[in-house]
């Protein structure tokens, strides 16, 4: 696969070809940054990382360019700090065990542009070629305008294939706004117990992102155990770990975004309102 960017490359842990890495993916993440597919998706790439038979693939759109940095990093040029954050991506990948890792090495303007064609005709090549059965990316109700256009673009890719080239599982799953306020029946629940010094360690690989005042890695996992401790109310809970997700199949089908958005504030919004109403 002939990637666009002169920046972006293909980075395969397991060794093998590209093309057999792809065909053996079950579960593709895709996201804006470097260490955001840590972040959401560890239920899925734990899963895969205990199975013989499932293989989690990722892929980051955006360059890296343009963080926050301190302590060793502070003097970094953008450069210098895309090529830091670039490698800490691939050893993620390497202790993950992912069949294979795409970095496409876009600048976030051109993501954010959607009558840009580019990078919705590339990731709907990329989902052609791994042919996953599950998709994760952002969610629409993400405060970070480059995983919102990550999401979007994505959505556009997959709108791109045909109906049976289309992953029959798709979610958006949190990083920059927790998805806790969902209704429960809203909610795809991903239990991310398994190996919790895996998941440390995946986090930790990004000292990047993580040593200037951003613990990343205690906050992701803090969420998860929070999520897990306060899913239920009145039930013991069914793991100490555990991240949300929201099924984004509908907006390949007949609804329109804004109203797919609002459908889920609505709900929120009558359940609090009925449950005040109980009582006031």
């Amino acid at each position: 696969m002939n990637l666009i960017n002169s920046k972006a490359h293909i980075f395969i842990p397991g060794g093998e070809s590209a093309d057999v890495a792809m065909q053996r993916t079950t579960h593709l993440c895709i996201a804006a940054h470097q260490d955001d597919v840590e972040i959401m998706a560890y239920g899925a790439i734990a899963e895969c990382h205990s199975s013989d038979s499932l293989h989690f693939s990722a892929v980051v759109v955006t360059d890296g360019a343009g963080s926050p940095r301190t302590g060793a990093y502070a003097h970094m040029t953008d450069e210098e700090m895309q090529l830091v954050r670039s490698q800490e991506q691939d050893s993620a990948a390497s202790i993950g065990k992912y069949a294979a890792m795409f970095q496409l090495a876009y600048p976030s303007r051109i993501v954010k542009d959607g009558a840009d064609t580019r990078c919705p005709a590339e990731l709907a090549a990329i989902i052609r070629a791994c042919s996953p059965s599950h998709l994760y990316t952002h969610n629409p109700y993400d405060k970070h305008d480059t995983h919102v256009s990550v999401m979007l673009r994505t959505i556009a890719a997959l709108r791109l294939l045909a109906p049976d080239e289309r992953p029959a599982h798709i979610y958006g799953l949190e990083v920059w706004r927790s998805l806790d306020w969902l209704m429960d029946e809203s909610k795809a629940v991903f239990d991310t117990a398994y190996n919790p010094e895996l998941a440390l360690e995946l986090l930790s690989v990004f000292a990047s992102q993580c040593s200037g005042g951003k613990r990343y890695d205690l906050a992701a996992i803090g969420r998860r155990l929070a999520n897990a401790t306060f899913f239920a109310s009145h039930a013991v809970d069914d793991s100490n770990s555990c991240t949300y997700g929201l099924d984004l199949t509908p907006l390949l089908e007949a609804e329109d975004i804004n109203s797919f958005i609002d459908r889920h504030i609505q709900d929120l919004r009558a359940e609090v309102l009925s449950r005040i109403g109980r009582y006031v």
